[in-house]
Order: structure tokens, then sequence, then C-alpha cells
């Protein structure tokens, strides 16, 4: 059911409720001086409100024994917790005063700076994490799909209060923001609490505004390998290319392509790099999607000495995958996968959650179960042929990686991009 910009789901089986609110900001939508300032403000959610300081925050939440968390994303920023159903009526309210409401100040504003800067450090000092930010630069070259989520030193500490209440002000309204929830609801009185908290923050509402269309740059980058260099044990290496958009219908056949190129323990990357030679403890394929493009790749962290085979075998596998396509075999047992992962997830009332608020944000159509299903039965191996030849082919192919030697690296994943 929906009202506006709240969606739900009642789960009468269970005790607990999932509450979500999604928010359209995040890292792809600023500009380049507000580099990091959605990441910054969902952090600044948390240090109080008029009416609760920070530590009576965790207090509360503690004291009800309940997740409380956020995120922020290219294209989202999401605060959420889940409860037992008897609370719903203490931690709304708290929730959402801290999304429409925060104390946005020079004390908390220096404070937080400082925590997201710590953060920065955690951040730069794991090669796997940074290899990401990376592979996106190379990928979405010149556009703000490359820049990183948690913006740069410089960003972050030259952020200032009222820049960030303006942010703030501009991004956390009515028809931006979408509430979710998921478990033991009561239809009315959750209804009235969004009606209560829209009122308290003085906002009107309204439809949800069309999606902002974002320019992903020129074109994917050709020009090589990016590499950081760092005296790293392993070269952390990732072959990326542009994915779909979170509303193309082939999604679901990526998907299954996903595992089968390298997204479970069965899949072919882990078998030929990992169980096989050897080469690998951590190689695995991805995918994501955003609102109108995407982004594919294959992640492998190797000893240096490692480094040359293991990308034989990586460009071996692809140039097999787009030339012969996959087998009924491989396609059944991957099927299958997504379809089971899909209906264990939706086990929990967060995943839930998430799934309801997403896609009302993203202004999809909110597909059932079965749709899904059916949907995942209706990928062909033809079809899953024609996708590979289209994401994991040069010349739209990119790569990126963090690690000594940066000439050997080079040589070494330089004819993956060149493999047609």
């Amino acid at each position: 059911k929906s009202w506006s910009s709240l969606i739900f789901e009642v789960v009468a089986s269970c005790s607990t409720v999932a509450l979500g609110f999604f928010i359209d900001a995040g890292s792809a939508f600023e500009s380049e001086d507000e580099g990091g300032y959605s990441h910054l403000l969902e952090h600044l959610l948390f240090r109080g409100t008029d009416s609760y300081e920070s530590e009576e925050i965790d207090q509360l939440f503690d004291s009800m024994g309940a997740e409380l968390n956020a995120g922020t994303s290219k294209e989202s920023t999401s605060v959420f917790t889940r409860v037992l159903d008897d609370h719903v009526d203490e931690a709304f309210p708290v929730l959402a005063e801290m999304v429409w409401q925060p104390r946005v100040d020079d004390r908390s504003v220096e404070q937080e700076r400082e925590i997201v800067l710590e953060e920065l450090s955690m951040y730069e000092d794991d090669p796997q994490e940074q290899v990401f930010d990376l592979a996106a630069e190379a990928l979405f070259a010149g556009g703000p799909l490359g820049r990183p989520v948690i913006g740069t030193r410089h960003s972050v500490s030259t952020a200032d209060p009222a820049v960030l209440r303006d942010f703030h002000r501009r991004h956390y309204r009515q028809g931006r923001i979408v509430v979710a929830g998921a478990g033991a609801i009561q239809h009315d009185a959750l209804v009235a609490h969004v009606q209560r908290a829209i009122e308290a923050a003085g906002e009107e509402g309204g439809p949800l505004p069309d999606r902002k269309r974002l320019s992903v740059g020129e074109a994917v980058c050709t020009s090589g390998v990016s590499v950081l260099g760092k005296p790293t044990e392993q070269t952390h290496l990732v072959i990326t290319g542009e994915g779909l958009p979170l509303s193309d219908e082939r999604r679901f056949a990526l998907r299954v392509l996903d595992c089968i190129v390298g997204g479970t323990s069965s899949s072919r990357l882990f078998q030929e790099v990992r169980e096989k030679r050897a080469l690998a403890y951590s190689v695995f394929s991805f995918t994501s999607f955003l609102d109108h493009t995407g982004q594919v790749g294959v992640y492998v962290g190797t000893r240096p000495d490692n480094l040359a085979v293991t990308c034989q075998v990586i460009g071996d596998e692809l140039a097999e995958l787009r030339d012969g396509g996959v087998t009924g075999a491989e396609l059944d047992r991957a099927r299958e996968n997504v379809k089971g992962r899909t209906v264990l997830a939706m086990e929990s009332t967060s995943a839930r959650m998430n799934r309801l608020g997403g896609a009302l944000l993203a202004g999809l159509p909110l597909l059932s179960l079965d749709d899904v299903v059916e949907r995942l039965d209706a990928v062909t191996t033809d079809e899953l042929l024609d996708l590979a030849r289209t994401t994991f082919a040069a010349p739209q192919l990119a790569a990126a990686a963090v690690g000594p030697e940066g000439e050997a690296i080079r040589a070494a994943a330089a004819p993956i991009l060149e493999r047609t």
C-alpha cells in the first residue's frame, strides 16, 4: 500500500518491524565542490536534534534492542531501523526527526568531520576498497558517477555548516523522501506517524519528482589500466564495463550471467582461478544497477608473481564466454541460485523494506515474487550470450589496480581490454 511517499508491507507472521527513510541524495547528484556532502550529512543525522542529544538517540535505540544504521550510495541515502513491533511508536518519531530536523551546527559538523576523515584514512589503508573507486573513475571518466561516495579530504575538511544545512534543505524534503516499512505494521498508526512527522518538519506532501538524469561522461575509459602504486602484498585488480540501468528488463538475465561468471563458488572464474589453479583467495564478478546506467566487473586479488597468469586465465574465460556463451546446465544452476537467494532474502523484514523503498524512490514498478520468478524463468542462453558480448567486451572495458610494479600490472591486464 502507498500514500504519497509511504510504502509498506504487512508481514503478519513476525513480531518485528523494519522502517527506513530513502532519500534522493547521493554522490552522483553532487557538484564537484559538494563531493562527499551526502555521506557527511548522513553521519550528521546521528548527531542529535532539538529534542534529542546524540547520546540519547543511542541510548533509546539500545534500550529497545533495536538496529539503527544508515548508508550512502551514488544515487541515494537510507536511514533505517528494525525494532520489535511494541517499540514502533517510540522509534518512528525519533527516526523521523533525525532525518527531517537534524542538528547541523558548528560543533556537530566539526566533530563528525573528524570522524569522516578517520574513515577516509581507514579507506586509504584498504586497497580492496580503493580499487573499486578507481575502477568507477576509469569507467565513468569525467562524470559524477566516477566520484567516490566518501568525498575527498579537501571537500570534507572545508564543508561549512551553512552550506550543509542548505544541502539538507534541498535534498531532504517531502517529495524526495520515501518512507518504507515491512513487518508487523499497523496501517493507520504508521500513516498517522508519517503525517505528524511531515507536519512537525513543516513539509508539504506531494508526488515524487522524476529522477534526475545524469551525465556519466563522454564514454568508458579505453586508454589502458589505471594503477595506484602501493607496496601491498597483493595486486588488487578490477576489470569493469558498463552494465544496465535499473529499469532495463534484461537486468534479470544479467543477474543470472553474474552467477555464471563469478558470483558463486561453482562459477567459471572461481573454479578456474581459485579451485583449479590456486591463483587467488578472492575472485568474483559483480554487477550494480543505477538510474540510467550500470556497472559489471571482475575483481581478483593475487600476488604480483601470479598476476600475469591470473590475467591470462580471466581473459580466456571472458573470451570463451563471449564466443561460446553458456550451457543449459549453467543457466539452470544460476537461475535457481538467483531464485533461491531472492526467496530467502524475503524472510527478512529489512530486505523487504529495502526492496520497497528502493523501488519507489527509483520509480520502478513493484514486482511480486511471482513476477520476479517468472522473469528469471524466461531467461535464455541466447540472451546471456548477447549480454556477455555487450558488457564483458572490448573496447568498452576499463581496468584499475592497486599494487606494486605498475608497469607489470599494465602489461598483464592490457590484453584483456584489447580482446574482442
